[in-house]
């Protein structure tokens, strides 16, 4: 399997329609890369959907998965759960603002054949705004079963899954009564990946990447 490598990435961007979307889709990559690079890397952090108590949730999540940041910028927006196609004109608007404020080493956002409207909406705009960077669309396990075909593994250790399931359990606590907002699932999915990607570490989370550069 062809590898690339990371280190050079210094700065972080990560994008989510609703609170709890980038520690599920990314939350033991960013863990890992964090930690490999620690005092070193700059993460940007914006969820678009999370309002009062799930607005609390996101914050509490993004302090527990980004101590090992150098720097960090959280930005949590209230805009309507999954009305994100009637209320694109905004959203793109908050879009055009990152793109001025920040130039990503690397983005991580959702995958543009997700069946959640919201988060094919965000995937859209990211590649709108953002042309010229490397951008790794991570997976949302759902009812849908929309997983896709992903080109990019990244392998994690058994720590940094463990970070963030136990961050998504403990933080996102309107999350709990969802039969599928469980541990077994985040697991199952982690050692699936780390299956197919032939993974040192057992485990990995799993991207579409659509262009990437090499130099």
């Amino acid at each position: 399997m062809f590898s690339v490598s990371l280190d050079r990435v210094r700065t972080v961007l990560c994008l989510g329609a609703h609170a709890d979307d980038i520690e599920i889709g990314c939350g033991a990559a960013l863990t890992e890369l964090l930690a490999r690079n620690r005092g070193e890397i700059d993460v940007h952090w914006v969820v678009f959907s999370a309002a009062e108590r799930r607005r609390r949730e996101a914050l509490d999540a993004a302090e527990r998965l980004l101590a090992d940041a150098r720097r960090r910028a959280v930005t949590v927006h209230d805009f309507r759960d999954t009305c994100f196609p009637f209320d694109g004109a905004m959203i793109k608007e908050r879009f055009s603002e990152l793109r001025g404020q920040v130039s990503p080493d690397a983005i991580f956002t959702h995958r543009r054949e997700d069946l959640h409207q919201d988060h094919r909406l965000l995937a859209e705009l990211t590649w709108c705004a953002f042309r010229d960077h490397l951008i790794l669309e991570y997976e949302i396990p759902k009812y849908e079963g929309d997983l896709g075909h992903p080109n990019l593994f990244i392998p994690v250790s058994e720590a940094a899954c463990r970070r963030k399931i136990d961050t998504l359990l403990d933080a996102f606590e309107s999350q709990r009564a969802k039969p599928w907002f469980q541990a077994d699932t985040f697991w199952s999915l982690l050692r699936l990946r780390g299956v197919e990607c032939n993974s040192p570490t057992r485990f990995a989370e799993a991207f579409t990447v659509r262009k990437l550069l090499a130099s």
